[in-house]
């Protein structure tokens, strides 16, 4: 799912010290999601951030910059879900949505 929001994220940087700062929600899956935050995070790297109705965790699997800031690609921990009842983004886009709207004005199915 697209989406955008802001949200909290912490983890630990290389030198033990626990980092936190705000990250822009840039899509979210039952599986993971992607960040858009203001510097590196280290693959590998146990990160956490707070959502509506707790918290999601899991690990930085990439973090690759991209002229307006670092994009950070986290797979969450075994047993750790998304769900909209658990959180809803502020903005919330389904891309499938966009594509059957689309096959639905031009008459494609």
């Amino acid at each position: 799912m697209l989406c955008a929001d802001l949200v909290p994220l912490e983890w630990t940087d290389p030198v033990g010290r626990t980092r936190r700062t705000m990250a822009n929600l840039e899509d979210i899956s039952l599986a993971g999601a992607c960040l858009q935050i203001d510097q590196q995070i280290t693959p590998g790297t146990k990160v956490r951030f707070t959502v509506t109705k707790g918290s999601l965790s899991g690990e930085v699997r990439y973090c690759t910059f991209r002229e307006i800031g670092y994009f950070v690609g986290i797979q969450f921990d075994p047993g750790v879900r998304w769900t909209s009842r658990m959180f809803r983004p502020m903005h919330l886009l389904d891309p499938r949505r966009i594509a059957d709207r689309a096959s639905d004005r031009l008459g494609v199915h």
